[in-house]
C-alpha cells in the first residue's frame, strides 16, 4: 500500500485509478469515499474548499486501509492524510506501518488551473481551487516531515506530461520499491 499525494488537479486520482485497475488494487480516495457518503453538509464543505472533520476522515480511512490490509489486497491511498493532525495520527496509531511509501505528484499552479477548468467538477470553483492549493502547499511540508521522520520513503514524481508518461514515472518508483 502506498500514499499518492498532489494538489487538486495534479492527476493523482486518475493515476490512482489507472494503477488500481491495471494491477487489481484497491483505490482508497478520501474525496471519492466522502462523496459516496451522500452527506449534504460534507458536500457543501467540499464545494467551498473546506476540509471535512479530521476524526471522520481518520476513522473512514483507517477502516478502509485495515480492510485492504486484512484482505491482502494492495491499495493506493489517494489524498490521505490531508493535514498535520491526520499525519501524526497515522504515525501514532501505527497506520504508517501499512504504507510502503509516498509519492508526490509535482505540477505547477498554472498547469493545475488549466486542468481544473477542463474537468469542470461542481466543487472546482475558483475560490475552492485557490483554497485547496494553499492548503496543500501548507500541509505537504508538514506531512513530508512527519512521514520522513519515520523513515517512510517519499518520492517526488513529475506530474506534467501525457497520462502514460506520468503512469510510467510512478511505475518506475513502484518497481524500485518492489511493489510491482
Amino acid at each position: 500500500m502506498f500514499a499518492l499525494f498532489g494538489p487538486a488537479g495534479s492527476g493523482k486520482t486518475l493515476q490512482g485509478q489507472i494503477l488500481a485497475k491495471k494491477y487489481g488494487w484497491r483505490w482508497l480516495s478520501v474525496g471519492q469515499l466522502l462523496r459516496d457518503q451522500n452527506n449534504p453538509e460534507m458536500n457543501a464543505r467540499m464545494k467551498s474548499g473546506e476540509l471535512v472533520d479530521d476524526n471522520f476522515v481518520i476513522n473512514m480511512m483507517h477502516d478502509a486501509m485495515k480492510d485492504a490490509e486484512y484482505s491482502e489486497t494492495n491499495a493506493i491511498v489517494d489524498g490521505y492524510p490531508r493535514d498535520e493532525y491526520q499525519a501524526k495520527w497515522i504515525v501514532e496509531h501505527g497506520d504508517i506501518d501499512m504504507l510502503e511509501g509516498a509519492i508526490i505528484l509535482n505540477v505547477t499552479k498554472e498547469e493545475l488551473w488549466k486542468r481544473l477548468e477542463e474537468r469542470g467538477r461542481a466543487d472546482d470553483t475558483a475560490d475552492a481551487i485557490e483554497k485547496r492549493w494553499e492548503i496543500f502547499e501548507q500541509m505537504i511540508a508538514s506531512i513530508r516531515e512527519i512521514f520522513g521522520a519515520t523513515g517512510l520513503r517519499i518520492v517526488e514524481v513529475d506530474g506534467v506530461g501525457s497520462i502514460e508518461q506520468i503512469t510510467e514515472r510512478i511505475e518506475k518508483v513502484l518497481k524500485e520499491w518492489g511493489t510491482i
